[in-house]
């Protein structure tokens, strides 16, 4: 039977952005364990325990070549990457365990309300 392998990058922060790079096969797990302080030395000291970035890598050799590029980074290019694509230094697992809200199924009326690009090239617009 095949199962496919997930490896992930993570940055996690504390409050005043102290950062600490890390590589995972379970990005859930690790992060709670840094939540719980259970990952002793630096992260627990500095309360390092929000998730701020994050990659998904196939193989395990990615991961860890990537986390080692990453950490031989200056600070300021590790903030940068941050901030691309987390600018306000959210913690991305505010959401996790809340019920999830599925989008509203497209109606006429919300169709109405897709621009022109993101319809089917076949669509007027008008109700099929």
């Amino acid at each position: 039977m095949f199962r496919e392998h997930r490896y992930y990058v993570y940055i996690v922060s504390s409050k005043s952005r102290r950062i600490y790079t890390g590589v995972t096969n379970n990005l859930f797990r690790r992060v709670m364990q840094h939540k719980l302080g259970e990952i002793e030395g630096f992260t627990q000291q500095y309360r390092i325990n929000r998730l701020v970035y994050y990659e998904e890598h196939e193989y395990v050799r990615a991961a860890i070549a990537r986390e080692k590029i990453i950490k031989g980074w200056r600070r300021e290019k590790k903030v940068a990457l941050i901030e691309r694509f987390n600018p306000t230094w959210d913690d991305f697992t505010d959401d996790w365990g809340k019920p999830f809200q599925p989008l509203n199924p497209c109606t006429p009326e919300t169709d109405k309300q897709v621009p022109r690009c993101a319809r089917d090239d076949r669509s007027t617009g008008a109700t099929h």
